[in-house]
Order: C-alpha cells, then sequence, then structure tokens
C-alpha cells in the first residue's frame, strides 16, 4: 500500500497515527505529495481529482479517498472494531464527533489559504472569521466532553490530536490552552503516545 502525505497535512497525520497504532505501518509506503490551491498537479489529478491529501492507493492499483474512509479501511484490515467501534450507537457517536473535528480541520485550512493563498485586496475577513469560529466553538464543545477526552484511544481522540496539533502548527497564538485546560492535559497526554510525537507536523 501507498499513502500520499505531506507532513504538514493534519488528515495525513490522521492516517499516519491510526497505521502506527494498528501496527500496520510497515506496510505502507509513504509518498510525499504536495497540493496546493491555484497549483497543478497533472499526475496527482489523475489518482484525485480532489486533489486532497490522503489518498491510500492498493496493492491491485485501487484508491481509497478520505482520511476517515482510509483509518476505517485499516482498521477492518487490522480486524476490525479497534478505532472505530464495529456498531451500535457507539459508533453513530464516534462517526459523528469525527465528522465535526473533520469539519473543524477544513474551516483551519481554510482560514489558512484565506490568509496565506489568496491575493491582498480580495481576501474576505468576515468568511475567514466565520470560519475560525467553528473551529473554535468545536474546541469548546471538545473541551467539555470528559468521556471522549478519557476513554481509551479511538478515532474522535487521534483527530481531536490533529486538531490541536493543526492549531499549534499554524495557529501558534491562538491561545487555546489557555481558553481550554481540558483540551490542554488531554493534548498532553496524548503527546506520551510515541505515534502522536513523533507525527508532529515540522517547525514553521
Amino acid at each position: 500500500m501507498k499513502l500520499t502525505f505531506s507532513a504538514a497535512s493534519p488528515f495525513a497525520r490522521k492516517v499516519r497515527i491510526a497505521a502506527i497504532e494498528l501496527g500496520l505501518i510497515d506496510k505502507i509506503e509513504l509518498v510525499p505529495t504536495s497540493v496546493a490551491p491555484a497549483t497543478a498537479n497533472d499526475e496527482y489529478s489523475k489518482i484525485t481529482p480532489l486533489k486532497k491529501l490522503p489518498v491510500l492507493i492498493l496493492g491491485d492499483g485501487s484508491v481509497i479517498l478520505d482520511s476517515y474512509v482510509i483509518v476505517e479501511y485499516l482498521d477492518e484490515l487490522a480486524g476490525g472494531g479497534k478505532l472505530i467501534p464495529a456498531s451500535g450507537p457507539d459508533r453513530w457517536k464516534v462517526k459523528s464527533d469525527h465528522s465535526m473535528l473533520q469539519g473543524m480541520l477544513d474551516s483551519m485550512l481554510l482560514c489558512r489559504y484565506e490568509r496565506m493563498v489568496r491575493p491582498k485586496g480580495l481576501q474576505w475577513q468576515g468568511w475567514s472569521d466565520d470560519h475560525w469560529n467553528r473551529a473554535w466553538t468545536g474546541m469548546a464543545r471538545f473541551n467539555n466532553k470528559p468521556d471522549v477526552l478519557s476513554r481509551p484511544l479511538d478515532i474522535v481522540q487521534i483527530s481531536l490530536a490533529c486538531v490541536l496539533g493543526y492549531a499549534d502548527f499554524r495557529y501558534p497564538d491562538c491561545g487555546w490552552r489557555k481558553a481550554y485546560p481540558n483540551l490542554d492535559a488531554f493534548h498532553k497526554r496524548m503527546l506520551e503516545r510515541p505515534s502522536i510525537k513523533i507525527s508532529l507536523p515540522p517547525k514553521a
């Protein structure tokens, strides 16, 4: 299997963490890939017209898209029910919480594109503020979910660690630790796991 990734991508980081935790990382070849708005990458567009990271390419050449779907595939490959509940109410709670975290990361990435990529004079501050508020209020929601912060490792905890790691990486002065002490304590505990520590994005 091959995984397209960038060390800066929180979505690819999620899959790498999951692969390490599931004992599958040695079966995956990591393929560094660069994608950016308004930048052509014709070869990668042949793999996925969405031009998003990550993509898992299987041995037969078939492609699995979306970080959650890739983790779901790897979880099943490892026997199932490891990081995503196999069935029942817990499965839907986990999938719903993950969707919120995925949306938070999407909003944070869009804020970065608005600030760093969109030409000066065309930036829309209100739009950017709205997306940042989605991520920020999402953090508040998880700060008040002690069950999520303390239970055995699952895809929600992995994704939350990626949200916080991306906040540190791209928005180091946002103040999430002071605002959300429960998330701060959670993140410190998560950093004790080798999978979380070694997958941190590079220093900006």
